[in-house]
């Protein structure tokens, strides 16, 4: 529930068109919902400005339903549904949820992603620009961009322009670069390009280092090391493979 349906609730009453018994009976789960195995944070939309979103790795098919099905029955709520991290199980699980809603789920396998698409609200000032270095970088990349189009931005995407090719990125410096708000910029190897990216535009760039590379990449510790030590000061950096938390940090910047 955000503060719009929270403040259509109060106005209800106000009106007598409903009793304050009967809201109190829509909000008894609004702090959390416990289901015995997880706490549903019902109250997350109104605190933080989207709902919580399911991290199915490490738990059960079952349960991530079932997250899903509290999620679902809030009558009030009309918020989008993330799940990330998940397998072809979790999506046959999801799907199997009563309702149109959760049966209009969609499973984006190359990114685990998990969507359920309720609101089309775009609350986001301008557009966050998603850029991959490499194909390898794409998983990373798609986990970013669908989570902040779910969390209400209009997102764009510029895929394969690492530095072995440093062409194919200024290609788009007049174009999509400028014109972005936010760039998330996500790569793996020696995680070079959020520097070159931060020293040709304004925007804040959060770069996320993969672990994509050799075996001297450490599984992506040498990326997130050469992002750390960025000499661009409008980077920063997010934890390997975390395109989710990029994309809910940019979410935050582009909605001030």
């Amino acid at each position: 529930m955000n503060q719009t349906e929270l403040l259509k609730l109060l106005e209800s009453v106000r009106a007598g068109k409903l009793s304050p018994a009967a809201v109190i009976e829509r909000l008894k789960h609004l702090p959390f919902e416990d289901l015995g195995f997880a706490k549903v944070d019902h109250h997350r939309t109104l605190r933080q400005g989207f709902s919580e979103v399911v991290f199915a790795k490490g738990k059960t098919p079952q349960q991530v339903a079932e997250i899903v099905r509290a999620m679902l029955q809030k009558k009030d709520s009309r918020h989008n549904i993330l799940v990330t991290r998940a397998d072809a199980k979790v999506f046959a699980a999801v799907k199997k949820v009563n309702g149109k809603t959760a049966r209009a789920a969609k499973f984006h396998p190359f990114s685990g992603v998990i969507t359920i698409e309720r609101s089309s609200e775009v609350t986001g000032k301008g557009l966050i620009l998603v850029v991959s270095a490499g194909t390898s970088d794409i998983p990373v990349a798609e986990e970013a961009l669908l989570t902040a189009r779910m969390m209400g931005n209009r997102v764009d995407q510029l895929y394969d322009v690492g530095v072995a090719g440093i062409h194919r990125l200024l290609e788009h410096r007049e174009s999509k670069l400028s014109q972005a708000r936010v760039i998330i910029c996500v790569a793996g190897m020696e995680g070079a390009l959020p520097s070159v990216v931060g020293g040709l535009v304004a925007a804040p760039v959060i770069a996320v280092p993969t672990s994509v590379g050799y075996g001297a990449s450490f599984g992506g510790i040498a990326a997130l090391l050469g992002m750390l030590n960025s000499c661009a000061s409008n980077v920063t950096v997010v934890n390997i493979d975390n395109g989710f938390g990029a994309a809910c940090v940019a979410s935050c910047i582009n909605r001030l």
